[in-house]
């Protein structure tokens, strides 16, 4: 009994973040309305403004809303935005996430595609393919590279 002390507060740690979790799924993306922001490290005035979108969000000119302002600090620009209309829970999915077809990755991946034309000036991209030969964790990484589909830090 004493090798499973440790398993109380790993379970009270995990339920605490899944309440946390949760909850701020909840008030965030009641109605679809959580802002997706970028800070992009240029003056507001090379980003554009609220109604001139930049390059790769203007696919998405009619569904979102886009908010430009100074970053705190003098760090730059942030750049938000987030659909005018809700996003249909079906496609905020965890299985919708993981098969790619939640329309907010596609949102992300614009948000850091503009990031990086405007900061570097052209979209970086891995070099591929990583290795020569396939290896079972280069299988790995690749297969959930490949589904990541736009997640991850912006």
């Amino acid at each position: 009994m004493k090798k499973l002390w440790w398993t109380v507060p790993v379970l009270a740690a995990g339920a605490e973040a899944v309440r946390r979790t949760r909850s701020a799924h909840r008030s965030d993306d009641r109605a679809g309305e959580r802002w997706l922001t970028v800070t992009i490290y240029r003056p507001p005035e090379d980003v554009g403004s609220d109604e001139k979108l930049p390059a790769p969000l203007d696919e998405f000119a009619d569904r979102i809303e886009v908010r430009v302002r100074k970053a705190p600090g003098d760090r730059g620009t942030e750049l938000a935005a987030r659909f005018k209309e809700p996003v249909p829970a079906a496609s905020a999915s965890l299985p919708a996430r993981l098969a790619g077809k939640d329309p907010r990755q596609d949102l992300r991946r614009a948000l850091r595609d503009t990031k990086a034309l405007l900061e570097a000036g052209e979209v970086l991209l891995p070099d591929t393919p990583p290795t020569t030969r396939p290896t079972p964790g280069g299988k790995l990484i690749e297969l959930f590279t490949r589904r990541s589909g736009g997640e991850g830090a912006m």
